[in-house]
């Protein structure tokens, strides 16, 4: 145990951490105060790792912990933030008593863009499993408001935020679509996905309201990143099937387009993409154009393909007129066997093609009726 004229030091912090001993670590809390900056610093981090390895209680040391989020030095509030960003991760409850700290360093407008960003990502953790404790209007309103900073990075943990204030309650943004939407547009593609992730949450519980982000979820229905695409379409598809439906005009064309929108995703996740662009195509009354490179999904839900190859239209038509053996020896340069199914051409890939380079490869597929050999 420390002395109470001895200077405080992270070996202390830690020490005491380790033996579980909170009134120690309390006091030594309190004593930090008057340790120069880089001291309080130096300790704040050993906090952090501590808290980096559970398990351990924190809940009693947030209060004197959230003293250092109004520290004379920057540096200090900011380690401070995010060693509530590490605690917030592990035991969000541990962070409640810091709330209103978290919350008082967010709202200042005075306050270092990176520290109101911690402090947002801090209560965006909190908010999952305490909605109630975060979620006031003012609160909501400040992280809203930081959508505008210049800071990409502010934004992307601003944007996160409210993504998990809908994940602990969709009901507490039902409200605040329009605000969120006015930001989908934004340059960073992590603000997009947490924007669209926010409103496809709400818009499970509110498909209706979805009707105020109408037009800019449209825009985003071409967006070049596949995962704010595939939100995007979640989002836009539950308005479709929703009592308001689409109540923005498409656009003049009537079209929207898709590059590639199932990659990168599973394929439980494949087949719900595709099963939100086909409500979006029958319930918006929009064509929807989609590039695959997986001929059998496209022949699945198509109503018509153009198989392309260098940018030269190859064929075009109904999946069962496009999808051909020929064309896919042609186009994918494979040997295949295709069959007409109730669900559309069903494609068996045999080998690549190659040209004749004189080696024999096998030609026909193994079946149980064929003998093998002993």
């Amino acid at each position: 145990m420390s002395e109470p004229d001895q200077p405080i030091t992270p070996d202390h912090l830690t020490d005491f951490l380790e033996e579980g001993a909170h009134e120690e670590t309390v006091a030594c809390l309190g004593r930090l105060g008057a340790a120069d900056a880089e001291t309080r610093k130096r300790a704040l981090r050993a906090v952090r790792n501590a808290a980096e390895e559970p398990p351990r209680s924190f809940g009693v040391l947030a209060g004197p912990l959230s003293t250092f989020l109004t520290d004379d030095d920057r540096a200090v509030r900011l380690t401070t933030a995010k060693l509530f960003v590490t605690l917030a991760q592990s035991d969000p409850a541990a962070v409640l008593p810091a709330v209103d700290a978290l919350a008082e360093r967010l709202a200042d407008d005075e306050e270092f863009y990176y520290v109101r960003a911690r402090c947002a990502e801090a209560l965006g953790y909190v908010a999952v499993d305490s909605p109630g404790e975060v979620t006031d209007p003012g609160t909501l309103a400040d992280l809203r408001i930081g959508l505008s900073f210049d800071e990409p990075e502010v934004k992307e943990k601003l944007a996160k935020t409210l993504a998990y204030v809908a994940l602990g309650d969709p009901s507490r943004l039902r409200h605040q679509i329009d605000s969120l939407a006015e930001h989908l547009d934004d340059d960073n593609e992590l603000v997009r996905y947490h924007l669209c992730t926010a409103l496809v949450v709400v818009g499970c519980e509110h498909p209706a309201n979805l009707g105020e982000a109408a037009e800019p979820l449209q825009r985003r229905l071409g967006d070049a990143n596949p995962y704010v695409w595939g939100r995007a379409v979640e989002a836009f598809g539950l308005l479709a099937a929703s009592e308001a439906g689409i109540g923005s005009e498409p656009d003049p064309d009537g079209i929207e387009n898709g590059d590639e929108p199932t990659t990168f995703l599973d394929l439980h996740h494949q087949f719900e993409v595709m099963e939100i662009i086909e409500t979006l195509r029958e319930e918006s009354d929009i064509t929807v154009v989609v590039v695959l490179h997986d001929i059998q999904q496209a022949a699945r839900i198509a109503d018509e393909m153009v198989a392309l190859k260098q940018g030269a239209i190859q064929a075009r038509g109904a999946p069962e007129e496009v999808v051909t053996a020929e064309l896919l020896a042609d186009v994918f340069e494979i040997d295949a066997e295709v069959d007409l199914t109730a669900r559309g051409p069903r494609i068996e890939p045999l080998r690549p093609c190659h040209d004749d380079d004189g080696r024999n490869r096998p030609t026909d597929r193994v079946t149980p009726s064929d003998d093998v050999g002993d």
